[in-house]
């Protein structure tokens, strides 16, 4: 009798494994295709720009526009995920605000004071936020297989992002403005841990919007926004930027963010920028240099070390 409980009971912790592990994958499949639509936003962003929006104005239409069509989505099919506590209200002020929002303010800026390849490596320090910060808070364990995918996928990133082809130029307060975007960038994966104790992702994502369109409002000019959408195509543009690169890669990767470490979900989130130079290659025509291609690579070894 004891024999055969044990094994029930070993073919149960097999079963219970076997799941888990199901669930894993599924959740780095969520979090890579929501990397990959972020990557894309290019196809929307040029486009939007031939029509006269600015960056900041993008931002502004890009998280407003998420917002209006998870409210209004979800008002129609369920309206449960609009079910909040107050008290929790803090963990969406800090997913929508001081990550969404503030990220945003600090990478633009850094734009202004730097080349464009230092802000983006700088953006691209978020994992590194990550992982150090849930080992502190949450004791979450710090391998050398995740050291290992953190330094492949980071040297990619400074690949792609063109850093050593001579083009990078700082001052120290891009250089801060920089590490503050990727600081902020990673505080969506720690106060989303939080938010998702009490909610479902779908919930967390919502919230998410509810505070980041508004406060995403303060870039947007009235008058350049009237003139880029009177322009034919700017309307269907700005619906795909909305629909396809921010909400729908914002869900998949909060649900993935519920089903594995904060520390992993960012660093397989780094595949965006392999993605965007893709995009940059097979939709507009620009060249891949080897720098390029081998940083691809090197994200993409660093992806697979974690999965």
């Amino acid at each position: 009798m004891k024999e055969e409980s044990a094994t029930r009971q070993g073919g149960g912790a097999k079963k219970s494994a076997a799941r888990q592990g199901g669930e894993t994958k599924k959740a780095c499949a969520a979090i890579l295709a929501a990397a990959v639509l972020w990557g894309v936003i290019g196809l929307w962003n040029r486009r939007l720009m031939a029509a006269g929006l600015s960056p900041a104005g993008i931002v502004a239409v890009r998280n407003f526009g998420g917002m209006a069509l998870l409210a209004a989505f979800f008002a129609l099919r369920d309206r449960r995920v609009f079910r909040v506590e107050r008290r929790h209200l803090k963990y969406f002020f800090g997913t929508g605000v001081v990550s969404v929002a503030l990220f945003t303010v600090c990478y633009f800026s850094c734009q202004q004071l730097c080349s464009l390849a230092a802000a983006s490596v700088l953006l691209y320090t978020a994992p590194s936020f990550v992982v150090l910060l849930s080992a502190v808070l949450w004791r979450e364990p710090v391998t050398g297989k995740k050291l290992l995918a953190l330094g492949l996928t980071l040297a990619g990133c400074a690949c792609v992002c063109g850093v050593f082809s001579g083009g990078l130029s700082v001052t120290l307060p891009g250089v801060l403005l920089g590490l503050g975007s990727g600081f902020f960038y990673a505080l969506y994966s720690i106060f989303g841990r939080y938010a998702l104790a009490h909610y479902p992702p779908l919930t967390v994502t919502v919230w998410t919007f509810l505070f980041a369109g508004p406060a995403s409002l303060v870039l947007l000019r009235p008058a350049e926004l009237a003139a880029a959408f009177s322009r034919p195509g700017s309307w269907p543009t700005a619906l795909a930027l909305a629909a396809l690169s921010t909400a729908l890669p914002y869900v998949l990767y909060t649900w993935g963010l519920a089903r594995t470490e904060p520390g992993r979900a960012s660093i397989l989130a780094s595949l965006e920028p392999a993605a965007a130079a893709l995009t940059g290659v097979l939709a507009f025509g620009e060249p891949m240099d080897l720098l390029t291609a081998a940083g691809i690579l090197c994200v993409l070894a660093g992806v697979s070390v974690l999965r």
